[in-house]
């Protein structure tokens, strides 16, 4: 391109171009939040199997497919205002 606007990368050192770092982005920076995670886990190595045994106790169950498929089918509909049910004889215009 003329006047040099096209950068040729070649020329660089493959370091140089792996290395360079976001204008945006602090070096070396740990948030309180971050620090605190890594003691926490330095004193509790075993933290992280502890967590996922428990969601294995409320997560991580077999699903019976059949058995959700009757569960679906037995399902009866809401009725559209279900503070108060009326059958099809209410429904007549009331006399006045």
């Amino acid at each position: 391109m003329p006047g040099g606007a096209a950068r040729n990368l070649t020329r660089f050192p493959l370091y140089f171009v792996v290395t360079t770092m976001s204008f945006f982005q602090r070096a070396h920076y740990l948030s309180d939040t971050t620090q605190f995670l890594q003691q926490l886990k330095d004193k509790k190595p075993d933290m992280e199997q502890k967590q996922r045994e428990g969601r294995e106790l409320l997560w991580d169950k077999k699903v019976d497919r059949s058995l959700w498929q009757e569960y679906r089918a037995a399902r009866v509909p809401q009725k559209s205002y279900v503070y108060y049910s009326y059958s099809a004889s209410d429904r007549s215009t009331p006399t006045r």
